[in-house]
């Protein structure tokens, strides 16, 4: 396996194991999922635990994520890095619009400092291209407000490699989000080209939504019998080993799931596990 740490841009070092916010709210990641103290006690536990890399987003709650983050972990201790995401607006449950005007990335941005109590944002990914809005025009707010200082990095959210090759000409990019997981492989052009440049890359569903987590995941399964691991880390397991570049960030709302979920960066696959772990994906 690849070793335990990564430098996003070449200068933000994180554990390549992270802790996403998502599940920190309700279905459809609308209200909240559980008391603001538990949810401040799985993100203390997630720092305690080696996290180095929260990744969260302005729509999850709307709001909500943002907020818990600050209250658990503010003033942030040296060597965390926070990502968030913006241009992206929630009207309900799982109801999604793309904004991508520079004046709504531009608000959206400033709101999430006001939430996360911070002056700088280490990472902040545009949630989703506008097709509405020239890329130059969303990129270039982004990069605007890199120079005054108020993100540190930009980073895309799903993107094709052509889509990531053009965000490149028009300005540094620190770090892709794509869907990617043991089953889901769509990606995987963007997740070479990744490499290629040195971009950090956060698979989203790392677990696929679950499905990858439970007893019912018949290949980890096998292979996770053999290490005395859960199926869960071996499919986190699998994408640490399936490229140096790669930042999986499961989220859960279970501290039990978060210790698991961690685990899984002592989990050690042999060439014969990747092999059988390698042709579930086709």
């Amino acid at each position: 396996m690849a070793g335990d740490s990564f430098d996003i841009a070449g200068v933000l070092s994180v554990r390549r194991l992270g802790y996403g916010t998502g599940m920190l709210t309700g279905p459809g990641y609308w209200g909240p999922r559980m008391g603001p103290g538990q949810a401040v006690a799985l993100l203390r536990r997630a720092v305690e635990l080696g996290v180095t890399l929260i990744d969260t987003a302005d729509n999850y709650g709307p709001g909500l994520a943002e907020e818990l983050v600050a209250r658990a972990l503010h003033p942030y201790p040296g060597g965390l890095v926070l990502a968030t995401k913006g241009g992206v607006v929630r009207t309900a449950p799982n109801v999604w619009h793309v904004a991508g005007r520079p004046e709504r990335l531009r608000a959206m941005c400033e709101a999430s400092l006001r939430r996360l109590r911070t002056e700088t944002i280490d990472l902040y990914q545009l949630h989703r291209l506008d097709p509405e809005v020239p890329m130059a025009d969303q990129l270039g707010t982004l990069a605007e407000l890199r120079r005054e200082g108020k993100i540190r990095h930009i980073g895309l959210d799903t993107v094709t490699a052509e889509e990531l090759a053009r965000g490149l000409e028009i300005t540094e990019i620190a770090s892709v989000q794509n869907r990617y997981n043991l089953l889901d492989r769509e990606s995987e052009p963007v997740l070479r080209m990744c490499e290629e440049r040195g971009l950090g890359f956060l698979p989203w569903f790392p677990l696929g939504n679950g499905a990858l987590a439970g007893p019912g995941a018949a290949g980890p399964a096998k292979v996770a019998r053999r290490h005395g691991a859960t199926p869960g880390q071996v499919a986190l397991a699998w994408l640490l080993h399936r490229s140096p570049v790669m930042l999986p960030t499961p989220g859960t709302g279970s501290l039990a799931h978060l210790e698991d979920n961690l685990g899984a960066a002592h989990v050690s696959l042999a060439p014969d596990d990747l092999a059988v772990l390698d042709r579930l994906g086709g």
